[in-house]
């Protein structure tokens, strides 16, 4: 966070407080402008930046979780698009914005209806923590068996073999551990080796695992599906249209933007879906970023499609691998004006692969881990839908404060 000095009046005027409301004055996207954010806990002096607007709302009135969860309402969103200047980006002025004429029912009822968004944010910020701590486990593993060699050291320490030089510092951080040092049950030992061998390219690996290429294991399929924006046929609600804004390094369960089966037809030959479970990579723009389909969805000229092929590894195998050599893939990107990731260059990325065997035990290890995270996010979509839904709802009496309640805790 970067500090700033301020004098008394600046203190007086431009702090911080519990409860406060921040605008965004400007972005470069139309959603961005205007998009309220609120202040939960002030630990310091906060003060905010010129190109945000501070609102406090008046208690008596309107209290500020009630105003935080209008403003991101499909309503509040609305508003926010009627005062919505766009010239070089877009953005909102803090007159208009002082402007805007807000429902506001009685404190009783704010305070109901932010209780009740408010359940099912917190389950959504336990699923995201949870899934925190799921990616984490599965990342170690993966590190462990796959990067760090743990097994094949631990089997050749069993064995009393010489540990490489590059690898006996790890070697010795195993070695101290002692009893914490819990070994692998046997039939998972046993299919790690108990020596390494030397290779040219990556030095020391385990012996008998080889130096391969991406495209020796996955199939590449660009995105070339792009229709034109001038014609609205193209677009509707009926294939998902999935661009790099949409890969989060995470799963893709949905787009931000769909097309028509025509916007699909109009890629010609080019027009091609891309399956679930397979990974797509980001190739422009910002490269490198890769997420798990969890549905049929076709891609623009800004992703590749990789699919792992079956003998040879699976999804959460190759997933791992795009992850952890992510530094050295987004170096393969070529361009002078705009850098691109070609599947040619995606494909030619070396990897150390063990063996099939090991392959389908990290699928199921890592897989348990991934269908909980999956779960997670999935429950947390339906959880933001349903509180997208329930405000409009609430607020047209359409629903009352007692079914609101019993919606959402059978739903959290």
């Amino acid at each position: 966070m970067n500090r700033v000095e301020l004098t008394d009046k600046d203190k007086q005027n431009c702090l911080l407080r519990q409860g406060d409301l921040l605008f965004a004055r400007r972005s470069l996207t139309a959603e961005g402008a205007g998009k309220c954010s609120i202040v939960k806990e002030v630990l310091e002096d906060t003060t905010f930046e010129s190109s945000i607007i501070r609102a406090r709302p008046d208690t008596s009135r309107a209290l500020s979780d009630y105003l935080y969860y209008y403003f991101g309402s499909y309503y509040g969103k609305a508003l926010m698009r009627s005062i919505m200047r766009q010239v070089a980006v877009a953005g909102i002025t803090g007159s208009d914005l002082k402007q805007l004429e807000i429902p506001t029912p009685p404190i009783s009822v704010q305070q109901s209806i932010a209780y009740i968004l408010g359940m099912l944010d917190d389950k959504i910020e336990l699923n995201r923590r949870m899934n925190e701590t799921l990616e984490s486990m599965a990342r170690a593993l993966f590190k462990s068996w796959f990067v760090d060699f743990d097994p094949v050291i631990d089997n050749a320490l069993a064995a009393g073999h010489c540990i490489p030089e590059p690898l006996a510092a790890r070697a010795e951080t195993r070695r101290a551990l002692g009893p914490a040092r819990k070994p692998l049950p046997e039939n998972i030992r046993s299919l790690f080796p108990a020596t390494f061998a030397f290779d040219e390219e990556m030095g020391w690996i385990p012996e008998g695992w080889n130096v391969v290429n991406l495209d020796e294991c996955c199939l590449f399929q660009e995105g070339y599906v792009n229709p034109s924006q001038k014609i609205a046929e193209y677009f509707g609600d009926e294939i998902k249209w999935l661009r790099a804004v949409d890969l989060n390094d995470g799963f893709v369960f949905d787009t931000t933007r769909k097309i028509s089966k025509a916007g699909f037809e109009s890629a010609g030959k080019a027009a091609y879906l891309f399956k679930p479970d397979s990974i797509a990579i980001s190739k422009s723009g910002t490269i490198g970023r890769v997420g798990i389909l969890k549905d049929f969805m076709c891609g623009n000229r800004a992703v590749i499609n990789v699919q792992p092929r079956p003998d040879k590894c699976g999804t959460q195998f190759i997933f791992r691998v795009l992850k952890f050599y992510n530094r050295l893939i987004c170096e393969l990107a070529i361009g002078s004006v705009q850098k691109n990731l070609y599947a040619s260059a995606l494909g030619s990325q070396k990897f150390v692969y063990p063996n099939i065997e090991l392959v389908k035990l990290f699928e199921e290890e890592s897989g348990v881990l991934s269908s909980r995270m999956a779960s997670n996010v999935s429950q947390c979509i339906s959880l933001a839908k349903l509180r997208d839904t329930l405000l409009p709802k609430l607020l047209s009496g359409e629903l009352r404060i007692p079914e609101a309640e019993k919606l959402v805790s059978d739903s959290v």
